[in-house]
């Protein structure tokens, strides 16, 4: 087992504090034990997020990365342990409260037949009604800017069914970003896009976060879009943070070997000036690298 150059709790710098020490974190998870019945897919796990960066969790299928991510989001309550935000345990605080906060995007969401991407969107409002104050010119602003950050303004009221994988991602995320919440929490927001729509997604979450300061963090497979996009990197294997930091020091060769079973060599990306992983061949269980594939 490799040594983390940093811990979970404790990770790269804060852009913005000047301080030097370690970054500030509204949301994290304190010696977690996260489970599904009995199968436990993490102990005493600590995971920071760090505020106002964009921070890509990494690793390989199964390895808690969504687990971790739902967790996050209150979406799965921890069987030891807890998650803070913003210095108290979320499982205390009301989850309308928590959900104007903290919007989370999971795997795969399903919905109603028949619902329109307005409708959808619209759902995102939801904390913020009372029963002394519903729909709101404010409410009405939100999901119009939601749905034109995302490309989505031309298809507000097609079915969602009508749409095409990606198209129906993007409403997705749509949604989650009309919900107005200062943390964003996505798992694997580029499921279903092309490459181009993939990077259309991402430049938006990095214009989320420079331009109006939101938190991110967000499960990627792509190492490179992650390198490309993220602040930092948190890598995971086996219910467990293996290193986490800038993208710079995390992708090496020999993390990824350790986290993926996969031999590579990691240049400078030309364009982007972030390192750029280029595989070689994946490890079998001795250890020996794999030829490739006839052509």
């Amino acid at each position: 087992m490799r040594h983390n150059r940093t811990t979970t709790a404790s990770v790269t710098q804060s852009r913005g504090d000047g301080s030097g020490g370690a970054p500030s974190a509204r949301l994290h998870a304190d010696s977690v034990t996260l489970a599904y019945g009995d199968n436990v897919i993490a102990s005493d796990l600590d995971f920071a997020v760090a505020d106002h960066e964009v921070t890509a969790i990494i690793g390989p299928n199964g390895c808690g990365k969504s687990t971790l991510l739902r967790a996050l989001g209150r979406l799965l309550r921890p069987g030891a342990g807890q998650v803070l935000l913003d210095g108290s345990p979320i499982s205390a605080q009301p989850p309308r409260e928590v959900a104007t906060t903290i919007a989370v995007l999971p795997q795969s969401p399903q919905s109603p037949p028949g619902l329109t991407v307005a409708d959808l969107v619209a759902r995102g409002r939801h904390p913020h009604q009372r029963w002394y104050r519903q729909w709101s010119s404010t409410d009405h602003t939100a999901v119009s800017e939601a749905l034109e950050l995302t490309g989505m303004l031309p298809y507000a009221e097609r079915a969602l069914e009508q749409l095409s994988g990606g198209q129906r991602q993007r409403a997705w995320l749509s949604m989650a970003l009309a919900q107005g919440t200062d943390l964003l929490l996505l798992d694997e927001p580029t499921t279903f896009l092309d490459l181009a729509h993939q990077m259309e997604v991402l430049d938006l979450v990095r214009e989320l976060n420079n331009e109006h300061g939101r938190t991110v963090a967000m499960v990627l497979h792509d190492l490179n879009l992650a390198a490309r996009y993220a602040h930092r990197l948190v890598a995971m294997r086996d219910g467990r943070v293996v290193d986490s930091g800038p993208p710079s020091d995390v992708l090496t060769p020999g993390l990824i070997s350790e986290v993926f079973e996969l031999e590579s060599t990691v240049i400078a990306d030309p364009v982007a000036h972030t390192p750029l992983v280029v595989p070689i061949g994946a490890r079998d269980r001795t250890g020996a690298v794999a030829p490739p594939a006839a052509s």
